[in-house]
Formats: C-alpha cells, structure tokens, sequence
C-alpha cells in the first residue's frame, strides 16, 4: 500500500453537541457513531494523510439566541483543535463560525486563526436566503481578504427549497444547486473580484457549475445591468482562482 499522501478538504466529525443541536435530526448514521479512530482508518485505506476538519452547519443547528450560537461555536472548535493535537499530522481545522452574529463571528475568527492556529473557516453556501458575496457577509470577508485566509464553502439547502420532494433528502438536489447558486452570487455580485485574497475552496466538484458554464459566460457577456463589470477579468479566470474539492464529483 503506498504512503499516505492525499489531503481530505471534506472531512465532518461529529461532537456531540453538534448532533444535539440539530433541529432536522437528518444526520445519517455514521456520523452518530464516527470516532477519529474509524476516521483515521479510512484515511490510511484511502491514501490520505491529513484530513481536514469542519462541521456544516445553518439555521438548522443555529435556531437559538446568538448566545448560545457562540457557545456551540467554541465548543466545536476547541473540540476540533483537540482531536488535532491528540493526533499530530493527521487532523487540520476548518473553524466554525457563528455567521449570523458578525460581530461574534470576527472574534471567533481571532480566536480561531491566531489562538487554535486553525487552517481556514468554514462558511454554508447559504444562510436562509443570504448567499455567499451577499453584503451581509462583508466585514467577515475583509477581514479574512485581509488576513489571505481560506474558505472551505459546504452547501445546505436555502429556505426557498427546503423539503420540495418529501421523499428525497434535501442534500440529493439542493446542496449541488446551491453551491451553484453561491458561485454565481460571488462572481456577479463583484464579491470575487473585490476579495481576491480569499483562497476559497468549493464543495463537490463545484456543484452543477462545471455543467452550466456556457451560462454563466452568457450572462456575463449578454446579461442584464452590470454583470460583465463585477467580473472584470472574466468569467473563466474567475472560476479558475477558485478552488473544488472532488467529494461526491462524479
């Protein structure tokens, strides 16, 4: 078998606070029995040598009062930060961040990158119907433009679409749409051009983008208001800055 040598972007433990604050209690069932021995076993199967890890979270899990948002917050990556060092060279953080307090969400992003040495924040494609390059997300994003950090984006489904076919898990459809929503709110909404510092990583291959591109260069080129401005250099180098794992790509 050869040495380990891949890097794991998509990687989710589960603390058990995490699985508690779960309104939609979706979760499958290797995530309730996950431990970072059976993870650490996957990962020499698989050739992976560092897994890097981060937990998808959105309104269903941040419900509450922003307090308690905090909280879990803390509690996350201070979990993850001990798995890391309970297994040097196996584990990296993507830092959790209570997103719907910006306030909160700078001094985790302090206490994360500089206390924890966490590796990047994880952002939700979405949080209800505010997408990543919405102007919500602008003090989060100049401060990590600033600081060159990285972005591992995870898709969820959007308030919009949530449950459209109640026999299929929101994630079979909606998590590789809205990733797609997400690039495009990015580029068109000049976020990309503006933070151009930001190294971030997209979930999936890039969702469905790959397969609609000749779309996105049509409205770039064709559409309507200033869409051809807030990309400037082009809808293909744009996407080319970008990063994509390959979980769940074929």
């Amino acid at each position: 078998m050869a040495a380990p040598h891949r890097i794991d972007v998509h990687h989710h433990p589960s603390p058990p606070s995490y699985l508690e604050a779960r309104s939609d209690n979706r979760y499958a069932p290797a995530q309730i029995g996950w431990s970072a021995a059976k993870s650490i076993e996957d990962m020499d199967r698989g050739g992976v040598a560092m897994s890097m890890l981060s937990l998808p979270h959105s309104r269903h899990i941040f419900h509450g009062p922003l307090k308690e948002d905090l909280r879990l917050v803390r509690e996350w990556n201070d979990f993850m930060a001990t798995l890391r060092s309970d297994h040097p060279g196996r584990f990296g953080i993507f830092a959790s961040l209570p997103i719907l307090d910006v306030e909160g969400s700078l001094r985790e992003i302090d206490y994360a990158l500089d206390t924890l040495k966490a590796d990047g924040v994880t952002l939700m494609t979405n949080i209800g119907d505010k997408w990543l390059g919405d102007p919500f997300y602008a003090p989060v994003f100049e401060e990590l433009n600033r600081r060159k950090a990285v972005i591992y984006s995870h898709p969820v489904a959007p308030d919009c679409c949530r449950s459209i076919d109640p026999g299929l898990n929101d994630s079979v459809i909606e998590y590789a749409t809205d990733t797609t929503r997400a690039i495009a709110r990015m580029l068109f909404s000049g976020s990309a051009a503006k933070y151009p510092d930001i190294r971030l990583i997209w979930s999936h291959g890039g969702g469905t983008m790959p397969y609609i591109v000749e779309r996105f260069i049509r409205a770039h080129l064709y559409g309507q208001g200033n869409l051809k401005a807030m990309v400037p250099e082009g809808i293909i180098p744009a996407l080319n800055k970008f990063y994509y794992d390959t979980a769940q790509a074929s």
